[in-house]
């Protein structure tokens, strides 16, 4: 199979993007924050909230994943939601403020009548006046173009990590297979929802690698989100040496710097931050986080917690 164009295109080398991080903090802090106002205002943050709408016995080996195969972490495998239960969640969280509602389901690929579900979802939580995201693994084409028609509006396919160090993570699907995703879900027109996680024992150069193949796609991610990595019992990353907030922040500022037309999500791992940690990745450039108590099958930090936050750094849902 010849390697797709979405691979192609440099606009950020990896040496580039290690120098950002290389800066010093001051001066990298600087940078994003100018950039993030040229684009966005600094006091609104996006809200989104995720749902599982299908949990467990996923056949891949993300390492860092509770719901992967092999994973000892006593999760059981549960069926995709009903339609109208998914849509009381959705509506539950637009009174909790948020306005983008993502469903994940723990799937290589949907089968089309899942898929055929799943549309429903989409169409019903854009009835809401909500935004529609969705991350199901790897798509066709005419999958692709079915959940546009839908009314899908973000299609989340993180690259997780570099493509040096992504084989030290996973196995079971290529990094091209995710970059084929990536383009099929471009080319229905679809906005892309992708990033990565830090902390799984990847060095400065993998978060340059990643973040500069991030900026460097055709169009770079609508949407993306910085994961640190949640160390679950039971998987292969469960003592992954957690990653220095100062280190984490970096990665949020560049890609501020890299992205700038981009939201740049404050996702997993939030609810083990203080609050200074997060005011800090807010002043680097995040400007969208996840609401609500869990992440898939993680916990989060809690809404009260989250309005409290945003009332001591004047921030409000944009």
């Amino acid at each position: 199979m010849p390697e797709s164009h979405i691979a192609t295109k440099p606009r950020w080398s990896r040496a580039d993007v290690a120098a950002l991080l290389a800066l010093p903090f001051p001066e990298l802090l600087f940078r994003a924050m100018s950039v993030h106002r040229e684009h966005f205002d600094p006091t609104k943050v996006q809200i989104s909230t995720l749902l599982s709408i299908k949990t467990g016995g996923c056949p891949e080996d993300c390492g860092y994943c509770p719901q992967a195969a092999g994973a000892e972490t006593g999760l059981k495998a549960n069926k995709l939601m009903e339609v109208e239960t998914v849509l009381a969640e959705a509506r539950a969280a637009k009174e909790k403020g948020a306005s983008r509602f993502c469903m994940g389901a723990a799937w290589r690929s949907p089968k089309d009548h899942d898929l055929d579900a799943v549309c429903s979802m989409v169409s019903g939580v854009k009835a809401l006046g909500m935004e529609t995201c969705v991350t199901l693994g790897m798509l066709t084409p005419a999958q692709s173009g079915k959940l546009k028609e839908a009314g899908l509006d973000y299609y989340n396919h993180n690259l997780d990590t570099s493509p040096e160090y992504y084989g030290q993570i996973i196995t079971t699907r290529t990094y091209q297979d995710r970059l084929d995703t990536l383009e099929a879900v471009r080319d229905a027109g679809i906005n892309i929802c992708c990033g990565g996680i830090v902390g799984m024992g990847e060095d400065e150069t993998d978060r340059a690698g990643l973040l500069a193949t991030l900026a460097s796609l055709p169009e770079p991610p609508e949407s993306v989100p910085i994961n640190a990595l949640v160390a679950v019992e039971g998987t292969p990353l469960a003592k992954a040496e957690k990653i220095d907030p100062i280190d984490f922040v970096r990665v949020v500022a560049a890609a501020r710097i890299t992205m700038p037309r981009s939201y740049v999500r404050l996702s997993a791992g939030r609810e083990a931050m203080t609050d200074e940690a997060q005011a800090l990745c807010f002043l680097a450039g995040a400007n969208s986080i996840f609401h609500g108590e869990k992440l898939l099958t993680t916990k989060n930090a809690t809404v009260p917690h989250d309005e409290a936050l945003f009332e001591k750094l004047g921030l409000s849902a944009a």
